[in-house]
């Protein structure tokens, strides 16, 4: 099993279609209806697509990532996942900090999500970078028990 220890911090870096097999590999292991690899190639090569991906130094591994879309001065992370043997470990908190400060630095002003109402994990994590909720959705997402939760519109102001 792969371990992030103190001694090998999680080198964030641009991705694009050639992680698309590790992508939805992670996503199917966090979401209870995953996209497939040709959803992550169609995103990666299409227009306004922005995606960091924290790389395992030693072997290359792709550990997590974060994709989001930029249109007229707004984005929206449309993703973040982490694959199950590095959760906990502070994978989502490495991505989201450069992610957002590239963002920015293309001149994005807003930065959009939606949140499973019921993830407390990830509400936390969003707050501690300072999205406040902006709306709701009604049965948003599906679920394992083909239940449909509520999701959070979440907003944060990057510039």
């Amino acid at each position: 099993m792969i371990r992030w220890t103190s001694r090998a911090a999680p080198c964030i870096r641009p991705i694009g279609a050639e992680r698309s097999a590790e992508c939805a590999a992670i996503h199917a292991t966090s979401f209870a209806y995953p996209w497939h690899e040709a959803d992550f190639e169609q995103l990666f090569v299409a227009s306004g697509t922005f995606a960091d991906g924290a790389i395992e130094a030693k072997e290359e591994h792709l550990a997590g990532f974060v994709l989001s879309r930029v249109a007229a001065g707004e984005a929206e992370i449309l993703t973040i996942a982490v694959a199950p043997e590095w959760r906990r470990r502070g994978i989502a908190t490495s991505l989201l900090a450069p992610h957002m400060a590239g963002l920015a630095a293309i001149r994005v002003d807003r930065l959009f999500l939606e949140v499973d109402a019921e993830n407390s994990a990830a509400r936390a994590l969003y707050a501690r970078f300072g999205f406040e909720q902006v709306g709701e959705r009604k049965a948003y997402f599906r679920t394992a028990g083909a239940r449909l939760a509520g999701a959070l519109v979440m907003r944060r102001d990057l510039l």
